[in-house]
């Protein structure tokens, strides 16, 4: 099924003429040159000028001992568990499913460099549940991990894979046996012995590559994952940009949305592709403002350089300014599982 503006023959504005995809709204013109190669450098000249605060120990983050229901949750649950950064085990009744699982140590195409986990996995691969289905926001090397692919391929091989389009070849070269590309707005079914569940791909504001020369080449997108009892956002990766309305009309309600709040600074650079807290807030009201509001992309992989334990304090602050309930903002501990069933 489509809802896409752009179904029925007509190129929607997110798809480049000469094949792959771009951002189809207004940016300011500083945003657009910071998502050029010469912003890169800038970044990297700055940081050799003015440091970023130092890495925290990993005791400095708080943890949780994950307690997510196994094999399957009942049958009318909502039950997330963080693994870390954008990892959730999320248990919709009784389907387990997966959000860009990364375990690996490092967020790069190297096992000896690149960015490094400043925390462990809160929930050991081998203790997951059997999984259902998984869904993938983009492909950058912190939300799409070889090793973590292709041992889900392995003992999970009955799992359906969730992605944007231009995904279904690299999976399948890398084990994946079941694979279901959507555009923004499209929507497929998860059906099995277990429950049926509705996955709809939604607009965000990022950008993919793996390569120099591979940008833009797949989409990214955020995830609406529903059943007849309950509906969450899963944000993915994404700056801020006003399509989020749009996403809370059309989309919306959602029980919890889950939205990035760290890898924010410097704003200049950043501000394109990775919301800060405050922004992060907003986007939830823009929603709709209702559900809970569950935190991530942080504590995981340091990315940009804003101290590793500032997003939740500012996330906190933000709330607290925006006169939300202090219930509905859930910041979990590493590990750290929680039923949000009404």
């Amino acid at each position: 099924m489509s809802l896409a503006p752009g179904a029925g023959g007509t190129r929607p504005p997110h798809h480049r003429p000469g094949g792959g995809y771009r951002i189809p709204w207004p940016l300011p013109a500083a945003d657009r040159a910071a998502g050029r190669a010469g912003g890169l450098w800038r970044w990297m000249g700055e940081r050799l000028l003015h440091r970023p605060p130092p890495n925290p120990p990993a005791d400095a983050f708080p943890r949780a001992e994950p307690s997510p229901a196994l094999p399957r949750a009942d049958g009318r649950d909502l039950r997330l568990t963080w693994v870390g950064h954008s990892t959730f085990l999320v248990q919709l009744g009784r389907l387990n499913l997966l959000t860009d699982p990364v375990w690996s140590r490092r967020a790069s195409p190297f096992r000896w460099a690149g960015p490094a986990r400043l925390t462990s996995p809160g929930l050991a691969l081998g203790r997951l549940p059997p999984i259902d289905g998984v869904v993938i926001s983009h492909d950058h090397y912190d939300h799409l991990d070889v090793p973590t692919v292709r041992r889900l391929a392995r003992e999970h091989p009955a799992a359906r894979w969730f992605t944007p389009l231009g995904y279904r070849r690299w999976l399948e070269k890398r084990g994946v046996l079941d694979v279901e590309e959507l555009d923004w707005w499209d929507e497929a079914v998860l059906e099995t012995d277990h429950g049926r569940a509705r996955l709809g791909a939604l607009p965000a504001q990022h950008w993919t590559r793996r390569k120099p020369w591979d940008g833009y080449a797949r989409l990214w997108c955020a995830w609406r994952i529903s059943d007849d009892d309950h509906s969450i956002l899963f944000g993915g990766d994404s700056g801020y940009f006003p399509g989020y309305a749009d996403i809370g009309r059309r989309a919306g309600p959602f029980d919890a949305v889950l939205l990035p709040i760290g890898a924010y600074a410097p704003r200049w650079f950043m501000r394109l592709a990775h919301m800060d807290p405050e922004e992060a807030v907003r986007a939830y009201r823009d929603l709709g403002g209702s559900g809970a509001f569950v935190a991530m992309h942080w504590a995981t992989f340091r990315l940009s350089d804003e101290a590793p334990l500032e997003p939740p304090e500012r996330l906190r602050a933000a709330w607290s300014a925006a006169d939300f309930p202090p219930d509905d903002l859930w910041i979990p501990r590493i590990g750290e599982s929680r039923s949000l069933a009404g």
